[in-house]
């Protein structure tokens, strides 16, 4: 498996991580303790990177929650973030004309908002085959697609619904490398970002592929998987879809918009 994404973190020194913690836990409920918590990162975070200064507050607070609000933990998953940014997206955005190969595969498509108001978007994991050069244009289709749902978000709406179909998925589609390399770049640069993960028509053979990418998911992204059993497919999907914005593939009345075209 390759690196992670990496940041010095030996920078931050225990000193400095004992300083910026704060001594009161925050319970979930208590908006005032996080904002402290937010702010004590924001100036912990800036002695290392000042660029910090320019992130808002709703994504140092992402950051924050990814870790438990651990004020050091998240500093340090922001500033490893920060790192990669200005590395794998020097001009701030990926351009269609570097992920050729992947936009050919069709296999992400853009749809409406579940009635959260999160957007919604649809991955054929049988459209999907290894590129034999490596897994840097996954990646960079990975961040298009993360960076179009973001997008589409409304005002005060931070995390976007994602429907994994499986239907014919088999071995010439397995992608392993891609999949953790994916998984890496949700995790550690767009926390707190996914809503609900379904993952739906599941193969036997597909769960083979998953006990070795399991491991690899933390425990926030757990929590929000559901693999959907065929049968209640439409049912669970309009628990939290109204079938005006579901796709006419699950019984519902939207078209399918390739995420390219969106």
């Amino acid at each position: 498996m390759e690196q992670r994404i990496g940041y010095d973190s030996e920078q931050i020194t225990r000193k400095e991580g004992a300083a910026a913690e704060m001594t009161v836990k925050y319970d979930g409920k208590n908006d005032m303790v996080e904002q402290s918590k937010v702010d004590a990162m924001r100036n912990f975070a800036e002695k290392h990177d000042p660029s910090v200064k320019d992130v808002d507050n709703l994504t140092l607070r992402r950051f924050l929650r990814a870790r438990d609000h651990d004020v050091e933990k998240g500093s340090t998953m922001l500033l490893k973030y920060l790192a990669w940014k200005r590395s794998f997206i020097p001009n701030g955005r990926i351009s269609i004309h570097e992920i050729q190969n992947e936009i050919a595969q069709n296999k992400q498509f853009m749809q409406g908002f579940d009635k959260q108001g999160r957007p919604i978007t649809v991955i054929f994991g049988c459209k999907h085959f290894q590129n034999k050069k490596g897994v840097d244009e996954l990646k960079r289709f990975a961040v298009f697609a993360l960076e179009k749902l973001c997008s589409r978000m409304p005002t005060g709406q931070e995390k976007f619904v994602v429907i994994a179909d499986l239907k014919g998925w088999g071995y010439s589609n397995c992608d392993v490398r891609g999949m953790l390399g994916s998984l890496s770049i949700l995790q550690d640069c767009y926390p707190e970002r996914l809503g609900k993960l379904y993952i739906v028509h599941v193969p036997y053979v597909f769960m083979k592929v998953w006990k070795m990418v399991y491991p690899f998911i933390d425990n926030n992204t757990k929590k929000k998987i559901v693999f959907v059993e065929n049968k209640q497919l439409k049912a669970t999907l309009l628990e939290d879809i109204e079938e005006s914005q579901l796709p006419q593939t699950y019984g519902g009345r939207l078209p399918l918009i390739p995420i390219q075209e969106s």
